[in-house]
């Protein structure tokens, strides 16, 4: 038997605020039904990203809670050019992004900037710089 990484779940408080911030980088993703509390959409690559509420997590495990220490995941996402990085961190604001990281001239290479998402995990942007 061999384990194939199939998807990405999220917890999330406020699913309609977390899917605006991640339409921002370009992931394709419907609005929820009234009511629903479980939301996917396919990436590149053939990988899934889900989103669930807190309330669907503990539906099926009564004892979960969320870290309260930082995030536990960080979601890295590539662009094409280091000017897209600088505006994308300012972009993500609008949509309940929080900036940890200002866009820097890594060492190793690349424009690199973290933002959290509206629920604190972290959204790496990078770019190689040319």
């Amino acid at each position: 038997m061999t384990p194939h990484l199939y998807a990405i779940g999220l917890v999330v408080d406020d699913l309609r605020r977390s899917l605006a911030f991640y339409r921002r980088l370009g992931i394709e993703v419907a609005d929820p039904d009234e009511g629903q509390v479980h939301v996917e959409a396919s990436v590149p690559g053939g990988m899934r990203l889900l989103w669930d509420t807190p309330e669907t997590i503990r539906s099926f495990h009564p004892d979960w809670r969320p870290p309260t220490d930082g995030p536990r995941v960080t979601l890295a996402f590539r662009l094409d050019d280091p000017a897209d990085v600088d505006a994308l961190y300012v972009g993500l604001a609008d949509v309940g992004g929080d900036g940890a990281v200002p866009p820097w001239d890594a060492p190793w290479g690349q424009r690199y900037a973290v933002v959290h998402d509206p629920d604190g995990n972290s959204v790496d942007l990078f770019a190689p710089n040319a």
